[in-house]
């Protein structure tokens, strides 16, 4: 790694505490518009469209797409691209099934809809599922994070990640969901501005410029984007990166995330109405497609980069670091510490929705559920306390992140994507279904995890798949469980 002059890094570090200073500072002021639960969780639904989907997409990538994309280009090619194919196609399924059930009288989570339909053990069935999952993933995420904190301040990963969990509880438990779209609206903003930033610069030090990159990085097969090889063997669902695989895990997996995660929900339930709330998911798309593309052509930039200086190829399982540590390295003095700055506070906002989302489920879903007669004040400060709860979980799995091989991007989609298809499934179940109840979705829901384990540690299907298999068994076994229901007993009105 090059070398880098000592004042550059004491600009740099002033620079950072600077900026995470002032960000803290912007995201705590929204604490006075925190007086009961649907400003805290939902932000008072006064939030504008557009800021609602800047905050989807910070949600969507964080620091999982800023340091593992980049990686992906490195050690691959675009392929990763044909997700994104996937991503839209799940929108205008959310915008069509889903929203118009979410916006039906006032919910605070998407779980609320499932007792509305089954029952209360569905409820918390689907909710626990969340919290698990969000919880995983979201530790991975942390890891993430302590990637470029470990590089920039000399410190070991678990010292980072302590860092950074207690720097997001700070304001957290502050400002709520409003402060979580606005500091997510600065933030993304200002990484993506980061990000073009780097890419020139990396382009700038690439003798012969874009028609050289584009000479080496061809040969290379780079810029490829779509495979559309089509086998229906063991060896084709291997594949994690194929036009049929980013279609359907792209579409199945972001269903379920967007439209049965309540980290995403909560964004789209802030919105003033339904109308407001699909023009902020679907105007998201553009902007990730944008992101997506300008992170994996920085991945092919860094490729060059690295075989013109002649640089050691890092090991495969090291590539998540290149792209923070270039940042860091060969930068200008104050530009590296607010690109760096700006990754790290994004990280820091998409921490805190994390912790909002889980410690609104497990209010609302859990707490309240038991007792409807919670005051807003007693219910305020049980959400504060299980913030404080849920961020001493996610620093015990960040810290046991550290021991994974995989990239952490594909390790975060990986374990998003084993308990997806269920919840998927039984959303599905319940909204294009009326015959099915409970016990036929429990059933469902076991057959669903049942399968998708298996495929997880006993085949080689790639996890592109996993959500679509989840999705079919869930709803298909659930769909075959309702025959065997006992008719409903009819009520006293008919």
């Amino acid at each position: 790694m090059l070398e880098v002059a000592p004042i550059m890094h004491s600009l740099d570090l002033a620079v950072i505490l600077v900026y995470l200073a002032g960000i803290t500072w912007f995201g705590a002021r929204f604490r006075s518009g925190q007086k009961n639960l649907r400003d805290y969780f939902l932000g008072g639904r006064t939030a504008p469209w557009w800021a609602i989907s800047l905050s989807i997409v910070s949600a969507e990538t964080s620091t999982l797409t800023i340091v593992g994309t980049p990686a992906l280009a490195f050690n691959g090619n675009l392929g990763f691209l044909q997700i994104v194919v996937g991503y839209l196609l799940a929108r205008i399924v959310i915008s069509i099934l889903f929203l118009p059930h979410y916006f039906k009288g006032e919910m605070f989570t998407a779980y609320e809809l499932m007792r509305r339909r089954f029952g209360e053990r569905i409820r918390k069935l689907t909710a626990s599922i969340f919290l698990v999952t969000r919880a995983l993933a979201e530790g991975v995420r942390v890891f993430a994070i302590s990637l470029v904190i470990s590089i920039v301040l000399g410190t070991g990963e678990i010292q980072s990640i302590v860092l950074i969990v207690v720097l997001t509880l700070f304001y957290t438990f502050e400002g709520g969901m409003t402060a979580v779209i606005w500091t997510d609206v600065v933030q993304m903003s200002l990484y993506v501005l980061g990000a073009l930033l780097s890419f020139l610069v990396i382009l700038g030090k690439i003798p012969g410029g874009w028609a050289h990159v584009a000479l080496v990085a061809g040969a290379a097969h780079k810029f490829t984007i779509f495979d559309f090889r089509f086998a229906p063997t063991m060896e084709f669902f291997s594949h994690t990166y194929t036009f049929w695989a980013g279609v359907a895990g792209g579409c199945f997996l972001t269903t379920s995330s967007h439209g049965t995660d309540q980290l995403m929900v909560q964004r789209l339930l802030s919105a003033r109405d339904e109308r407001q709330s699909r023009t902020a998911l679907m105007a998201s798309w553009v902007v990730i497609l944008i992101q997506f593309t300008l992170f994996l052509l920085i991945g092919v930039l860094l490729y060059v980069y690295y075989g013109d200086m002649h640089l050691p190829q890092p090991a495969p399982d090291r590539t998540d670091r290149i792209y923070p540590a270039f940042i860091w390295n060969n930068l200008p003095p104050g530009l590296a510490g607010l690109l760096i700055a700006a990754i790290l506070a994004a990280a820091m906002a998409n921490l805190s929705a994390a912790l909002n989302s889980l410690s609104s489920t497990t209010v609302v879903d859990f707490l309240q559920a038991r007792r409807r007669e919670m005051t807003e004040k007693r219910s305020m400060q049980l959400a504060k306390l299980g913030t404080v709860i849920w961020g001493a979980v996610l620093l015990a799995i960040a810290i046991g992140a550290g021991h994974m091989s995989k990239s952490v991007l594909e390790a975060g989609l990986k374990i998003a994507s084993i308990p997806s298809g269920m919840l998927l499934g039984v959303f599905l179940l319940g909204i294009l279904t009326r015959k099915p109840r409970e016990g036929a979705a429990m059933v469902g829901v076991a057959c669903g995890l049942a399968t998708i384990l298996f495929v997880c540690f006993r085949t080689p299907i790639a996890f592109t798949w996993y959500v679509l298999i989840g999705t079919t068994v869930t709803f298909g076994t659930a769909l075959l469980a309702s025959l065997f229901e006992p008719a409903m007993a009819p009520t006293k009105e008919e």
